[in-house]
């Protein structure tokens, strides 16, 4: 039996009438149930997934309240049930989640959503978890109210056996090795990063009774994948705008600083007084010692280092653990232009003097407006010069 109804996006959109989607949105709610024969549910699944690859068939499927009811209750079936057709389906949801503008419609029609993705992502055996820690990374990107949804959730208990608060689980998930044999959970750490937005959030990741973020760091130096480096760096870098945990993350409790400046740093050899003045760990690296290979990580790094700075306490353990001196090699070294250019600026206030007495912390201080537009001018000039910079070297 051929099936003739699988149009593209585009023909949809080409569609007469709402009444004519919502004919073709009803047959695939059809082929899409438990109950449809395998190929068919295949060929439906599959046809979902291209019309979400545009934002175009991402806004038509999302006015479908039935195909969004028919497309989570194909998610939730058993693993052995047509995995393939699971498997698009939640792959659909990756692709809607990726929508901003689709949000707030979805979750009314789905206001069960982010419990469901949760509990799926969490779950140590689910084949798709990957997949429903990609959407919930997606839905917490952008959208304030859903952080908000997320981050009072994930402060109760989702696991009844332990008793595990739902942010600790995610620690947890990300930092077993083999917690889902079945599925990787790069995008656990992504999540992790969005609702650490959130003030709740901070506080729970940096209870120093929970030592969370203790268990993070190692991730800062994942090799199989950027994803979850991007995220937990993103994550400590949302911490560290609470100044009042600075101490805390750059003294022996945490030693922060680190394994943020070990990915910085490079097999640059250095006087013995230079090294001296160095945490133990990034004392001698051998010779085939690598930086960091993604520029936007880098980057992220060194604004985790300027926000560590904002206090004058924070910015005394900063300069004690020789940080310019791995700052300066990286400067030497660094090809990114938008990199070199936030590692000159932390380099300034490292080897500046002192703020004036009553402007000592950083990120309470009050911008005149004056300053501040003087500060958006310079800004700008500086996005000007990047821009040429990266021009003449032939990046976009």
């Amino acid at each position: 039996m051929s099936v003739e109804i699988f149009r593209t996006d585009k023909e949809m959109s080409r569609m007469d009438s709402t009444e004519e989607v919502a004919d073709v949105a009803r047959e695939l709610v059809t082929f899409l149930t438990q109950t449809a024969r395998p190929d068919v549910q295949a060929e439906a699944a599959r046809h979902v997934l291209g019309l979400t690859g545009s934002e175009t068939g991402r806004s038509l499927l999302v006015a479908q309240a039935g195909l969004l009811q028919a497309l989570v209750k194909l998610m939730d079936a058993p693993p052995a049930a047509g995995a393939g057709s699971v498997g698009d389906a939640w792959r659909a949801m990756v692709n809607l989640c990726a929508e901003p503008n689709v949000h707030i419609s979805m979750l009314a029609e789905l206001p069960q959503l982010p419990v469901q993705l949760l509990g799926r992502a969490l779950a140590p055996n689910w084949p798709w978890a990957g997949e429903a820690a990609a959407a919930l990374a997606n839905l917490s990107r952008e959208s304030e109210p859903i952080r908000e949804l997320l981050g009072k959730r994930l402060e109760c208990s989702s696991d009844k056996a332990s008793q595990e608060p739902s942010l600790a689980l995610i620690v947890t998930a990300l930092t077993t090795p083999g917690y889902n044999p079945h599925s990787p959970l790069h995008y656990l750490a992504s999540l992790l990063s969005n609702l650490s937005h959130l003030p709740r959030v901070r506080a729970f990741l940096l209870d120093p009774n929970r030592r969370l973020i203790q268990r993070l760091l190692p991730l800062i130096h994942w090799p199989d994948s950027a994803v979850p480096r991007i995220g937990v760096v993103g994550t400590l870098r949302n911490c560290c705008f609470e100044h009042g945990s600075h101490e805390w993350l750059l003294g022996p409790q945490v030693e922060l600083l680190t394994f943020l400046l070990m990915p910085l740093a490079g097999p640059e050899e250095l006087t013995e007084e230079e090294m001296d003045r160095l945490p133990m760990d990034l004392q001698y690296l051998p010779p085939d010692k690598e930086r960091e290979p993604d520029a936007e990580i880098r980057k992220m790094l060194i604004e985790t280092i300027m926000l560590l700075t904002a206090t004058a306490p924070g910015r005394k353990l900063v300069k004690d653990q020789g940080a310019y001196l791995v700052l300066r090699e990286l400067h030497t070294w660094e090809p990114n232009p938008e990199v070199r250019l936030a590692c000159e600026k932390l380099i300034q206030v490292l080897i500046g003097d002192e703020p004036e007495a009553g402007m000592e912390n950083l990120l309470e201080v009050t911008v005149p407006p004056d300053v501040e537009q003087r500060l958006q001018q310079l800004d700008q000039q500086e996005q000007q010069q990047l821009q040429q910079e990266r021009e003449e070297a032939g990046q976009p």
